[in-house]
């Protein structure tokens, strides 16, 4: 057998005296899938459960309020702060345990974090002092019916006198002594991300002028006083970590990796046996929520992890969009000890177990669309895009349907994914797809975002190793069911995409959502090879500016690398399809313009992959405007009124008109009209994007099995 690739991240590895069966660790995560009242219940077990079954070498659970429900940061919290939640810990535990799989809770107070301990409970949040004002656009990113979890009433802050500082130091250790009576093999203590402890830490947000404000070993009081009474609580032997923050992203007078270095000597010289090295930013910035413990960029959090590991003699967990071959890699050169793995995970919790069977490319892929992390903020339960069964492991059941025929129409993502459900509980399925490629609108969607095409390739592959009979160029006639009898059918044929009543939508110049679909797939009609006919003008408008000449071989050139369409460009409609185009178009040269009727643009990304996207494109020039109305097109430009009702006119050398598609479910309606028992998936059903067609997908083939 060959050598496994991933061998330094499948090792056995060691936090004090905790031994783990690989590298892999679940970081903590808040997920919302406990009870109401802080019971462990089902829902949390069965999906950790899942995780050991998929060889996670450790898992740490979300955030456990040690004062529950003061400091409370989410609904449906793990609770530790009282004996009455032993016996759904204790049980969380031992379901884990069955699969060989640790587990270590993380103890945490959420501090001036916590406002849904605030709204919920009537609970002040507990700080060193009165923060200092932080400005920012955080909350124009939230579409309206986002904010309707939020009371928008001001919280009270209590400023902690030093009989408090006592308390919160007896409620870690008590709940630590918990901890180790329900079983966990370690506790993680979570001294970051601006949470109670990080609060005192950082000296953005701790002012104070006593023993526990000023330098450094004053503002690491506290959470040296909380290690000491969790130790004491625990004994010598327990493994006990710290979670730090290396740095605090666009907080000014905040840590810095020096800071951190300098604290990560004092914890060890407290005498844990680990740190998971972390970081912040500031929470009033869209744009840094997937910027510091959440990266966007891969690896961000990569060197200040290893500048820790070179300043302590401890094992250090890192995190953050990093590959598995470079988790190995990294491992290997010694730059940290372990990987806790997070979005990866919730894609796939089979990931440690597919690559320790030399089988990598089955792993179901993230593609950071910020599903899982966006749902906290509207505070709603845990769930992936990409894998539908994350956060409902509970609700799965085992198919009790095989042996039957289904057809399956559309190969995109929905489609795909009810094909591979079915044919996977032992059923014969056939795939018609009209198109000579799979993966429909997914396909338009990896142009442009190339994260996208990793659930591409995996659905294309998935198929191609099971038995799933796929047909390209086939169209679902009545005559070809017929011949085919199938026991069902399953409709995810897609979208109608139809062009919005606009004066100036038949211009030559104006394309639809399906013309630019099949322009930059190539799948150009007559029609849209006459508009991009029309490119001369566009050719030496480019040639002049590089100096070219304009011909015919000139013009081709230009079609294929720069694409047929001008400089300036007006999108019409700002929902993730215009969006994501717009960035597109901006990253090849164009100047974009982006109009929405809707007051807030981004509909259709998740929030914190939207306060990004739209960031960027105004970093970069993107011209963004929410609430127009009075939409015209013209021969050379958009005119529009704006939000404030002022007539604007943008010159426009093209126009794509994002917006119109609808639900269509005519070919569903007349193949129940002939007697096929039918279910629809996707964007036939009405817009849902990836997540929507995915779990469509799964829902449809759950009904048909049980």
């Amino acid at each position: 057998m060959a050598a496994n690739a991933y061998s330094h991240l499948l090792a056995p590895g060691r936090i004090g005296s905790l031994e783990v069966r690989n590298r892999i660790l679940v970081t903590a995560m808040g997920v919302s899938l406990s009870e109401s009242d802080g019971h462990v219940g089902e829902r949390l077990m069965a999906y950790h459960e899942e995780q050991a079954k998929g060889g996670a070498g450790l898992i740490i659970t979300g955030v456990a309020g040690v004062a529950w429900p003061v400091g409370a940061v989410q609904p449906n919290q793990t609770a530790i702060s009282d004996d009455r939640f032993l016996p759904g810990l204790k049980q969380l535990t031992e379901r884990v345990h069955r699969h060989g799989a640790k587990i270590a809770v993380q103890l945490h107070h959420g501090g001036l974090v916590a406002g849904y301990s605030s709204d919920a409970f009537d609970q002040d949040l507990w700080a060193p002092c009165y923060p200092p004002q932080l400005s920012g656009d955080f909350i124009d990113y939230f579409l309206p019916e986002e904010m309707a979890g939020f009371t928008g009433k001001m919280p009270r802050i209590k400023v902690l006198e030093p009989a408090d500082i006592d308390l919160v130091v007896e409620q870690f250790g008590a709940a630590a002594a918990r901890a180790k009576a329900a079983g966990f093999d370690g506790i993680e203590l979570h001294g970051g991300h601006g949470y109670l402890l990080s609060s005192f830490m950082s000296p953005k947000t701790n002012s104070r002028s006593d023993e526990y404000g000023g330098p450094l070993e004053n503002r690491a009081r506290l959470l040296l006083r909380v290690i000491a009474a969790v130790r004491a609580a625990v004994g010598p032997g327990f493994p006990v970590w710290v979670k730090l923050d290396t740095v605090e992203h666009g907080k000014e007078g905040g840590i810095e990796l020096a800071h951190a270095i300098e604290a990560a000597k004092l914890v060890e010289a407290a005498g844990v046996d680990a740190i998971t090295a972390t970081s912040y930013h500031n929470a009033m910035i869209g744009k840094l929520h997937s910027a510091s413990n959440i990266p966007h960029e891969p690896e961000t959090n990569i060197p200040a992890a290893a500048a820790i590991k070179a300043a302590v003699g401890l094992p250090v967990i890192a995190s953050g969009r990093v590959e598995p071959e470079a988790a190995n890699a990294q491992i290997a050169a010694g730059q940290y000890d372990f990987m806790a793995m997070g979005r990866k995970l919730l894609a796939d919790p089979a990931l440690p177990a597919k690559l320790g069977g030399n089988a990598p490319e089955s792993v179901r892929p993230c593609i950071y669309c910020y599903t899982c992390v966006s749902t906290a903020y509207v505070r709603a339960p845990l769930r992936c895009a990409v894998n539908p069964d994350t956060g409902f492991e509970c609700e799965r059941v085992e198919a009790q349907v095989s042996g039957k025929h289904y057809v399956v129409v559309g190969a995109g993502p929905g489609g795909m994914e009810a094909a591979l459900r079915l044919n996977e509980a032992g059923n014969r399925v056939t795939l018609l797809e009209r198109g000579d490629r799979l993966g429909g609108t997914l396909r338009i969607a990896a142009l442009a975002y190339p994260a996208n095409e990793r659930l591409l390739d995996w659905h294309s592959r998935e198929l191609g190793r099971s038995s799933v009979d796929v047909r390209l160029n086939a169209e679902a006639t009545p005559e070809l069911l017929r011949e085919m009898a199938p026991d069902a059918v399953v409709v995810a044929t897609g979208a109608r995409r139809d062009m919005p009543e606009l004066p100036g939508n038949d211009l030559p110049h104006v394309f639809s959502g399906d013309d630019m679909r099949k322009l930059l797939l190539g799948e150009s009609s007559n029609e849209l090879k006459r508009k991009t006919g029309l490119m001369t003008r566009i050719a030496t408008r480019v040639g002049a500016a590089t100096g070219m000449t304009a011909n015919l071989d000139f013009v081709r050139t230009a079609t294929r690398t720069w694409m047929p369409l001008g400089q300036n460009v007006v999108i019409i409609g700002g929902e993730l399809v215009g969006i994501e185009l717009a960035e597109f178009l901006h990253e090849r040269g164009r100047t974009v313009t982006v109009i929405e009727p809707a007051p807030r643009l981004g509909k259709g990304l998740l929030l914190v992959r939207r306060m990004r996207i739209l960031s960027e494109l105004k970093e970069h020039g993107v011209a963004l405007h929410g609430g127009v109305s009075a939409i015209s097109i013209g021969k050379d430009a958009v005119q529009f009124a704006d939000a404030q009702g002022a007539m604007q006119n943008i010159a426009a050398d093209h126009v794509i008109v994002a917006m119109g598609a609808s639900g269509d479910t005519a070919l569903a309606d007349r193949l129940r009209a002939e007697g096929y028992r039918v279910e629809t998936v996707g964007d036939c059903n009405g817009v849902g994007y990836i997540e929507g067609a995915v779990r469509g997908g799964a829902d449809a083939a759950r009904r048909l099995l049980g």
